[in-house]
């Protein structure tokens, strides 16, 4: 990044909010000395900059400071473009019209040049979202809610049945076309994902008095904590990699070997044994375990088990 752009994007960050110097170098990837350098330079050129010592201090801008209208790069056109793009394809979301609405005065604002630049390579850039039908009503509410870190009781529908659930959301997210909310559930007492569609109402309450903190593990459980994690090495076929690319937890641990074989090489916590096996068994023949014999002697097992269910039948 050019000394000019960086000094741009220092007095973006501070228009936005008050910053550390290290805040700082770390959003633009350079060092805390470098940062306070850019600091004095805006200083000499008349901005007016303040400092607060403390731990809620940092860089200010003085009160009624703003910068001029901005001027974007095609590069930045282009970040901002794909990003608005990846919202309008989402099938459900709580900006609605406002997701269109920014799509065209961003648009209006570039020089015709710059959109034929920026266009060819949009028409072939996107995020893969799936069109799910289902629909969130409630997630504006929930938004809300996760903003004041409260606790709420939550009419849940999950496949077999519906009962409210105390629940205090930490954060909403989008994955796989679903939007899904992390919440501590009193009632599970430990903290789950909640599909969003699933919610039927919800309303805000009082934090359950047994649930100040997280409850601690059981002595069993924390035996089996401290267990040696289960070292699994698998191959994949084409499919397999895509297949294993889209769980959160191992995905990115999938490696291609050559043109037509894949790998899956990773560090299974102990507690998570349950959840290997329906993960590569749910894979069939898109995934071969080379080890542990372990594991392969479950997947066996379960292998059998179906295969006798239809043999009866």
């Amino acid at each position: 990044m050019k000394r000019s752009d960086r000094l741009m994007a220092i007095l973006i960050a501070l228009q936005q909010k008050p910053a550390t110097a290290q805040s700082l170098a770390d959003k633009l990837e350079v060092s805390k000395r470098t940062i306070v350098r850019d600091m004095q330079s805006l200083a000499e050129i008349g901005i007016p900059l303040y400092a607060v010592s403390g731990p809620s201090g940092g860089y200010r801008l003085m009160e009624g400071y703003s910068l001029p209208p901005l001027h974007f790069s095609s590069k930045e056109a282009l970040v901002i473009l794909f990003a608005l793009n990846a919202v309008i394809r989402l099938s459900d979301t709580p900006f609605h019209q406002a997701r269109w609405t920014v799509m065209d005065k961003i648009r209006s604002t570039l020089p015709q040049s710059m959109l034929e630049q920026v266009e060819p390579v949009l028409d072939r850039l996107e995020i893969d979202i799936p069109d799910r039908p289902q629909r969130t009503p409630l997630l504006d509410r929930l938004l809300a809610h996760v903003a004041e870190s409260v606790w709420i009781l939550a009419h849940y529908r999950s496949e077999k049945q519906q009962r409210w659930l105390h629940i205090q959301p930490k954060r909403v997210y989008m994955a796989h076309g679903f939007w899904y909310c992390e919440a501590y559930s009193h009632e599970h007492g430990e903290q789950r994902s909640f599909r969003v569609d699933r919610f039927l109402e919800l309303k805000p309450t009082q934090p359950p008095v047994s649930t100040a903190s997280e409850p601690a593990s059981t002595e069993s459980g924390s035996i089996q904590a401290k267990q040696a994690p289960i070292a699994i090495h698998a191959t994949l076929t084409y499919r397999g990699a895509l297949l294993a690319e889209q769980d959160a937890h191992v995905g990115h641990y999938v490696r291609q070997i050559d043109d037509s074989e894949w790998e899956l090489r990773f560090d299974c916590p102990a507690v998570e044994r349950d959840w290997a096996v329906k993960f590569f068994y749910g894979m069939g023949m898109d995934a071969t375990v080379v080890e542990p014999d372990e594991l392969r002697r479950e997947l066996h097992e379960l292998g059998c088990k179906l295969a006798d269910r239809y043999a009866r039948n």
